[in-house]
């Protein structure tokens, strides 16, 4: 396949082409005078091709808006693309074709899919892109439009199989849990898929995340759990540090001598009153600690 690249279309000024145009007009309409009062048809020879010439030239004119381009093709060349808002004038044999260059949003439907660990899920996400290149969009895919739809969800489905739906490791990303770098992830495939199009994507972001419905109560369940489970283990990473700490600092500042049983059953103690849900009732010894 030939690619194609934008460059720019040689143009002239619309006001200047309408003065030309003006010359021309007042010229058939003074042949035309000069004609009918001297009664000399051998002036038609000069009106006819003047005055065909004046109506061809009218549909060499055109518009561009802002945020606008047109691509111009002759006789099915490409003659280059027109950016500049304004008014302006080509080749009136020029077909002029317009491509927006205004930022659109595609935003997907659901997907259904099955994520890294193999659980379904719906993902649907919002994309903000918009055309840089007109060539490209035109003549390098069949409808541009519909090609970013196709490509973003396409991407969408490969980027939902390669992360878990969520991950209580904090250096694991998850769908869920790192949505920064998700969106980064699927922005640089989305637009690796949609560079040939001539296609920029400005922004991708996950717009819906959720468990597909036939999964989604036994899910929410094995949610809790593992959170559950990730509390517990933060709670004794904690106390055991902090066991530790105390220890240690009853041992550098010589506050009492314990053996390794006492040692032990103060440990004990220090994770029950730590660890334990409910309050920790204390026994006071006024005894010995023998």
């Amino acid at each position: 396949m030939k690619a194609v690249t934008e460059t720019t279309a040689t143009r002239m000024n619309g006001f200047l082409a309408i003065f030309g145009e003006l010359v021309i007009l007042g010229l058939v309409v003074w042949l035309t005078v000069t004609a009918i009062t001297t009664q000399d048809p051998s002036l038609l020879w000069a009106i006819i091709p003047l005055a065909i010439c004046f109506f061809i030239a009218m549909g060499g004119f055109f518009i561009v808006q802002p945020n606008e381009a047109r691509v111009l093709v002759l006789f099915g060349k490409y003659n280059g693309s027109v950016q500049n808002d304004g008014f302006w004038f080509v080749n009136p044999f020029t077909n002029k074709k317009r491509i927006s260059m205004r930022i659109h949003n595609f935003n997907s439907e659901k997907i259904k899919v099955n994520d890294r660990d193999g659980n379904p899920i719906e993902i649907a996400a919002v994309i903000v892109w918009r055309v840089f290149d007109s060539a490209r969009a035109l003549f390098d895919v069949e409808n541009y439009e519909q090609f970013v739809a196709i490509q973003s969800e396409t991407a969408i489905r490969a980027l939902a199989t390669e992360y878990p739906y969520d991950s209580h490791d904090d250096n694991r990303p998850s769908l869920r849990s790192t949505p920064g770098d998700i969106a980064d992830a699927l922005k640089k495939q989305v637009q690796t898929r949609l560079e040939i199009a001539g296609v920029e994507v400005l922004e991708s972001r996950i717009s819906h995340l959720a468990y597909a419905q036939e999964i989604a109560q036994a899910m929410l369940r094995r949610q809790q759990a593992q959170a559950i489970i990730a509390a517990r283990k933060k709670i004794v990473e904690g106390a055991v540090g902090m066991v530790q700490d105390a220890l240690r600092m009853l041992s550098e500042q010589k506050i009492v001598e314990l053996d390794e049983e006492k040692k032990a059953q103060m440990v004990n103690n220090l994770m029950v009153a730590l660890v334990s849900e409910s309050e920790a009732q204390p026994i006071i010894n006024t005894g010995s600690l023998y």
